[in-house]
């Protein structure tokens, strides 16, 4: 496990660059230190909106109104981030009229933290609800001493995989990724219209989550300036890894969430599922009318040799500038990420592991967990404890994640991953020098 760098100076960047740019690099208005605590100010009143992508949310809104008087919130679906969702909100916010409470993914929360669009949370929620939260998850919320988002799940890697598949191949769940590319091997061997996994074009995520895990830095801080390494050393290892399983045809190449990649789930064309937590709702809603129950196993992710795991997606609540209700917001933020009221509200479209300790007894209660063999949570116990911690996310991810989309849409059709990874790197040192920032290589 590494040592997590500090992400003092890595934000006072973010917002020295925000500055640069002739943005607001903050609320304009002062939180006090994280050392201070929250003050109450009595019951907040009134009425708020929120925003969110997440499935079953409106639900959770129902029940926080149906359970007290004081606060109304009013909920609104946007698209997800690869929907426009995340644009959707940066424009309501500087024009003015963005909600109180919206979603912002890890990757994703530093840039709107660098534009002054979220707000501190510090001087709203409890110093003793702050400090529940896991070292690990409270640093990919916390900048400058200061809390801008509230945890809501905890997303490490999770390999999911058909058991029946990999009995039929003779293989074990692969605990490396030599191990994995012999099992892909094998279950290709066994069946030749079954493949152990599919290789996702549209998913920058899955891409930064395998980098990560296998030790790279793709944003770090060096002499005052940022170092992008989106093709660093370890990235590469990893692209030319999976560039080998998609020319030796044992991956298929489709596109995640996609007709064709929820038919090949279904049909079993495809036996495995690199996601996390959130993922088994999707594969158990897209395979139990095909009579796979009881058939998905999952397990900590293929890992090269060190079992280091990395996150992969992961939300947390936060206050936008825009609210001039921000104690009924945070009222309402402490329901949503804290409350098992609020799981429970949810319901089974959801499997998440959430980041508040004590609220995942609730969510197994919830979500029908013996869809899947094994011990689910347990899973992601194992998962979660061996998330390496050497990692930040750099001060706008859009440009990076945007770049290397655009790329890895080649790839499978003539293009490289290893190419993808140099686009995508070029890309983020010109877009983040764009933005008046300092960037090395």
């Amino acid at each position: 496990m590494h040592v997590r760098r500090t992400l003092a100076p890595i934000v006072a960047l973010i917002a020295t660059g925000a500055l640069a740019a002739g943005c607001a690099a903050g609320s304009g208005s002062a939180a006090p230190s994280a050392d201070a605590p929250a003050e109450g100010a009595g019951t907040p009143t009134g009425e708020i909106t929120f925003w969110s992508a997440i499935p079953g949310m409106d639900k959770v809104t129902e029940a926080f109104n149906a359970r007290q008087d004081d606060i109304t919130v009013t909920f609104e679906e946007i698209p997800n981030g690869g929907g426009g969702g995340y644009a959707k909100l940066a424009t309501a916010i500087s024009a003015g009229n963005g909600p109180d409470v919206a979603g912002f993914e890890y990757p994703q929360l530093p840039q709107f933290v660098s534009t002054g669009a979220v707000v501190p949370l510090d001087e709203h929620v409890s110093k003793d609800t702050l400090g529940e939260y896991p070292e690990s998850v409270r640093n990919l919320v916390t900048f400058e001493d200061r809390v801008y988002g509230l945890p809501y799940d905890a997303t490490p890697m999770v390999m999911f995989y058909r058991q029946d598949v990999l009995d039929a191949a003779g293989v074990s769940i692969p605990k490396t990724w030599d191990e994995f590319r012999a099992a892909a091997e094998k279950v290709r061997a066994a069946n030749p219209g079954q493949y152990l996994a599919s290789f996702n074009p549209n998913e920058p995520a899955v891409q930064a989550a395998l980098s990560w895990q296998a030790g790279a830095d793709w944003f770090d801080v060096e002499d005052g300036a940022w170092k992008v390494g989106v093709d660093d050393e370890a990235s590469r290892k990893v692209a030319e890894y999976w560039q080998g399983l998609i020319d030796d045809d044992l991956v298929k190449v489709e596109a995640s969430f996609s007709d064709e990649w929820t038919a090949d789930m279904a049909g079993g064309v495809t036996a495995g599922v690199l996601g996390a937590s959130w993922s088994a709702a999707g594969i158990k809603s897209r395979t139990e009318a095909n009579g796979q129950a009881g058939k998905w196993i999952a397990a900590t992710p293929p890992s090269w040799g060190d079992d280091a795991n990395a996150f992969y997606g992961g939300t947390s609540f936060a206050i936008t500038k825009n609210s001039d209700n921000p104690a009924a917001a945070a009222a309402f933020i402490e329901f949503l990420a804290t409350d098992p009221a609020a799981i429970e509200a949810r319901g089974d479209v959801g499997s998440a592991y959430l980041a508040f300790p004590g609220l995942n007894e609730v969510a197994q209660g919830v979500f029908p967990t013996d869809y899947f063999a094994g011990d689910l949570y347990g899973v992601y116990d194992e998962a979660i404890a061996r998330v390496s911690d050497d990692w930040a996310w750099g001060p706008n991810f859009d440009i990076t994640n945007t770049a290397l989309k655009d790329a890895m849409s080649a790839v499978g059709a003539g293009g490289s991953l290893a190419d993808a990874y140099a686009t995508a790197q070029k890309k983020t040192v010109d877009g983040l020098t764009g933005l008046g920032l300092d960037v090395t290589e």
